[in-house]
């Protein structure tokens, strides 16, 4: 072989060194992709879950990634609107060409996304919410993680029944998520033989508590779960406070966050927020243990919320997908390992899915707010 067939020309090596230059190497990073709330109404909450998720990112990349390739979570922020959502999956899958989609946060913003992810066979991986929607009957490219908000709003229920409380209150955002959780609360008072004391429902962009605050105060419940997001919780909170109501007041884990907290000011000690993991400062799980360890490091603060333990076990699960799908991950092969993930240990939790079930977990638990403004168990 002759020294110009070893070696290309002058021009040639130039159109070579360009063309590597406008095109990624084959070893690029692994995508994957997140639609959510990073300001509007929902922010404090998807900030930690991510910022939980990234903790466990971070230390897999540490360590050399998956296969050799690190993973690159691309976020992208939606303003809590479903419009835009489905505008942002739509980027990520087909401009970015992200392998998944990964911690959707909101119940109609993830059902916004779900054309796009059957049209180009696409997993989404720990979506932030536990609407039944996504887990019954099952979508074939959803892989729940977290518990379901029926199951949460059923345990509340059940709390304030077993404790003696007869009169209790609903209040629920106008929505596909407040719908969900009021079936489940629903069921849970039925178990307990007890019809609503007062039952209502507020509007998702506008919520208005000065008609429905003084009814829960007539009503004299005892009682009253209240689901919607994290402000509009809170304002609504106050005001059942200020028409002088003294009832019991519960909400959903999705609130689960320092943020919420701060969020209610003077009405944060006693109001309980349902949990979907286990306490954050349990360090007899081994999850949380090593979870507490990695966010002494990366975390602000140093310390692990509610919410960034969601995003972590989710990460794990998204993580452990990938290292099943073989070398040079693509969708088919995520969403075929996902499938035949079978009693995946998370860490104290087992986790698995099938071609017939896409649940993840059932754990669901009851934390109270401590006059320190912390989450009690």
């Amino acid at each position: 072989m002759t020294p110009s067939a070893r070696r290309p020309s002058g021009l040639a090596a130039l159109l070579l060194l360009a063309a590597s230059m406008a095109s990624p190497p084959a070893s690029a990073q692994l995508l994957v992709g997140q639609t959510a709330g990073f300001t509007g109404p929902v922010s404090a909450g998807v900030q930690e879950v991510t910022r939980g998720a990234k903790l466990y990112l971070d230390a897999v990349n540490a360590e050399g990634g998956v296969g050799g390739e690190k993973i690159e979570l691309v976020s992208l922020d939606d303003r809590f609107d479903p419009k835009v959502s489905a505008e942002n999956a739509r980027t990520l899958i087909e401009q970015k060409g992200v392998i998944a989609l990964f911690l959707t946060r909101g119940t109609p913003h993830t059902e916004a996304v779900l054309p796009l992810l059957d049209r180009h066979a696409v997993p989404l991986v720990g979506p932030s919410t536990g609407a039944m929607v996504l887990h019954a009957p099952v979508r074939r490219h959803v892989f729940n993680v977290r518990a379901s908000y029926q199951r949460e709003a059923e345990k509340a229920m059940g709390h304030l029944a077993g404790i003696g409380m007869q009169r209790i209150a609903l209040l629920t955002v106008d929505d596909s998520f407040g719908n969900d959780a009021l079936q489940g609360a629903l069921r849970g008072l039925r178990r307990a033989r007890l019809e609503p004391a007062m039952q209502a429902a507020f509007d998702r962009n506008r919520p208005d508590f000065s008609g429905l605050a003084p009814e829960v105060a007539r009503a004299n419940a005892q009682g009253v779960l209240i689901v919607g997001t994290a402000q509009a919780v809170a304002e609504g909170i106050a005001a059942i406070r200020a028409a002088g109501s003294k009832a019991q007041l519960v909400t959903l884990s999705n609130n689960a966050t320092p943020g919420f907290v701060a969020g209610l000011g003077p009405n944060a000690s006693g109001t309980i927020v349902t949990q979907v993991f286990p306490n954050e400062r349990s360090v007899a799980v081994p999850m949380v243990k090593e979870a507490q360890a990695l966010a002494k490091k990366g975390a602000p603060d140093g310390e692990l919320s509610a919410a960034m333990l969601e995003g972590y076990a989710s990460a794990k699960v998204l993580v452990e997908g990938l290292r099943r799908a073989g070398p040079k991950p693509t969708r088919a092969t995520l969403q075929a390992a996902l499938e035949g993930m079978r009693k995946f240990d998370l860490g104290g939790l087992e986790v698995g899915y099938s071609p017939t079930d896409h649940t993840g977990l059932d754990f669901a638990d009851l934390s109270i707010v401590g006059a320190d403004g912390r989450f009690r168990r």
